[in-house]
């Protein structure tokens, strides 16, 4: 079923082979034992293409190291949303798009809990057929639009989602992907979906990351697989302060954001032109 995924859905087989790489390693941060089935024949090979890239055989390592960026950010957001989802009144956790996520057969969760996945029809057909016979740990329910349909809400909403409640949402893996304008009208989108108190979890790239030289190697790559990084900011709390939230952006390596696998240093904020990513999370006010 691969043939039916475009380039920006495969982009989740690289997800799930990195987490089923991690799942191996005997230093893991997080067991992910549903990533080899979800991962598939392509995800290992996307996996290859980047590791050859990002570890050269005859030069040092000068991109950041994707498989060490993915743990933490995996680790990072099973930690929110169980965090997430033990808070009182939170029963709504939705991840928008799911990809191959397996979160929601994989970690423990809470009684009265519902479990939205979103995501295009051809990858939630592709992970049922890769889980089949695996039963969720939650009440856990798809469903399969893509988030740039003009009515996604209604189909959020005939799933059982109740706007009038608190929720999380969490939005990995997918700003980078899109413009500036689908970004924002996501978010604008998400947050007048969203009952006040409700928490929101992301990830980004700054904008330098779209244009350093240094990061050609890894950027090329993505524009290659027809999936190019196509917006970042280095202003993330502004960005989202705008909608409605009001987040904290961690990077990867510093305190909560590094599990002991950040391989790199982290440049304070205020340094110009160097690649950074962040983990956003925080409340819709």
């Amino acid at each position: 079923m691969t043939e039916l995924l475009d380039a920006v859905e495969r982009t989740a087989l690289l997800t799930a082979a990195l987490r089923a790489a991690e799942t191996r390693r005997p230093d893991r941060i997080y067991q992910d034992p549903y990533a080899d089935a979800l991962c598939g024949e392509i995800g290992p090979e996307l996996l290859a293409e980047i590791r050859r890239a990002t570890f050269p055989a005859d030069a040092s390592r000068t991109l950041p190291s994707t498989p060490d960026y993915n743990a933490i950010r995996t680790r990072f957001f099973d930690d929110y949303l169980q965090e997430a989802a033990r808070e009182p009144g939170m029963q709504q956790i939705v991840l928008a798009p799911a990809g191959m996520d397996s979160r929601a057969y994989r970690l423990e969760w809470p009684e009265g809990l519902r479990y939205y996945e979103v995501d295009r029809p051809a990858v939630l057909a592709y992970k049922k057929d890769r889980l089949e016979g695996v039963s969720p740990r939650t009440d856990h329910r798809t469903v399969a639009v893509d988030l740039t349909s003009p009515d996604w809400e209604d189909d959020l909403r005939e799933a059982g989602y109740d706007p009038s409640l608190p929720s999380t949402w969490l939005l990995e893996g997918l700003l980078y992907y899109i413009p500036e304008q689908d970004t924002h009208r996501i978010l604008r989108r998400v947050a007048d979906f969203s009952a006040p108190g409700s928490r929101i979890a992301a990830d980004l790239v700054n904008a330098a990351a779209l244009t350093l030289p240094q990061m050609r190697g890894l950027l090329d790559i993505f524009a290659r697989w027809g999936c190019p990084w196509l917006f970042g900011t280095d202003e993330p709390e502004e960005l989202f302060d705008s909608f409605g939230f009001s987040v904290e952006a961690l990077q990867p390596g510093e305190p909560g954001a590094d599990f002991g696998r950040w391989p790199d240093p982290v440049p304070p904020r205020h340094e110009a032109n160097v690649r950074r990513v962040f983990f956003i999370h925080g409340r819709r006010r």
